[in-house]
């Protein structure tokens, strides 16, 4: 079957697999939602259900393990999380497996959305230091499937130090090199354990102003969880940022190389930012569920990082 780009992932294609291959689902309405991701594309069925289609041949392995692992990482988590009911094939013109989910309710995480963001903070490090306890046997090592999530940051040097070649005019690039430096340096000799790989706004759901569910496991894996903590800086600030870091139990290095996540992500979508208007740059924000730019993202981490090595100094 032909590649199938995804602005050509319409109601109308998904209602024609949902008719072939679920017809106990097909008169249920489908309707796109409100924030759309990247590695896939998602439309509401019915009032209960969620149809999730990868947008690419790239994101066809998320599909069986999400299947396999969300019903057992599901029980020992303390807010809900997607429940896969049905897996589709390819059909109807769409070359790729599919999935039918339990529809979740409530909004992405912005800031407006929420009553209480150190509580919020708290929410998010009891979920994620639960996640954590699980046992990780079995568990999808780092690889093509979540882009390298949980994997060594080295990983991404050559595509890091290009994008800070390439900012030379717009940020710090001395500060810029001495945080992915001492990310690299701070290097993961844990245990490996559960991660959800893309821990951001986008992905977490608000319920009368309180986290009440976390989304899109597609990035899942067993590593590293430094990948896990760039929402302190793309979303917490002040005490909020603070409350999360306290409430998640993971030493300095690790959050070393949670700056470095931070900065790699941020410095390649600033690049890609100066490539376009401003309205598609904000965009890109928007979706990745950053509540600043990714220039501010980049000032963030790299202030935080002055902060603590200033610090150190007054403390030696």
């Amino acid at each position: 079957m032909p590649s199938v780009e995804k602005a050509a992932i319409t109601p109308g294609l998904v209602s024609r697999l949902v008719a072939a291959q679920f017809p106990q689902w097909a008169d249920l309405a489908v309707t796109p939602v409100e924030l759309d991701g990247w590695d896939n594309t998602t439309f509401r069925l019915g009032e209960d259900l969620a149809v999730r289609l990868p947008s690419a041949d790239w994101y066809v392995a998320q599909v069986d393990k999400e299947h396999r692992w969300l019903p057992i990482l599901a029980p020992q988590l303390p807010l809900p999380i997607p429940r896969p009911l049905a897996k589709g094939i390819p059909g109807s013109g769409f070359p790729r497996p599919w999935s039918v989910y339990r529809w979740l309710g409530g909004r992405h995480a912005t800031i407006d959305q929420i009553g209480d963001l150190s509580r919020f903070a708290t929410d998010l490090a009891d979920f994620l230091a639960a996640l954590y306890k699980i046992d990780p046997a079995g568990g999808p090592e780092p690889g093509k499937h979540n882009f390298f999530r949980g994997g060594p940051l080295t990983t991404y040097d050559t595509e890091t130090r290009e994008a800070i070649s390439a900012l030379k005019a717009e940020i710090d690039t001395n500060t810029a090199t001495e945080v992915w430096d001492a990310a690299l340096a701070a290097t993961w000799h844990g245990t490996s354990i559960w991660i959800h790989g893309d821990i951001t706004a986008a992905n977490l759901l608000v319920v009368d102003g309180r986290l009440g569910a976390v989304v899109d496991f597609g990035c899942a894996g067993v590593g590293d969880p430094a990948c896990d903590v760039t929402i302190a800086w793309t979303f917490f600030f002040g005490d909020s940022r603070k409350v999360f870091r306290n409430g998640l139990p993971l030493d300095e290095g690790t959050w070393a190389r949670g700056r470095g996540w931070a900065l790699w992500k941020a410095l390649i979508t600033l690049v890609q930012a100066l490539e376009v208007d401003d309205a598609q740059a904000d965009l890109a924000s928007l979706r990745f569920g950053w509540r600043v730019s990714a220039r501010h993202v980049i000032d963030e981490v790299l202030a935080d990082h002055s902060r603590l090595a200033g610090d150190r100094c007054s403390r030696s």
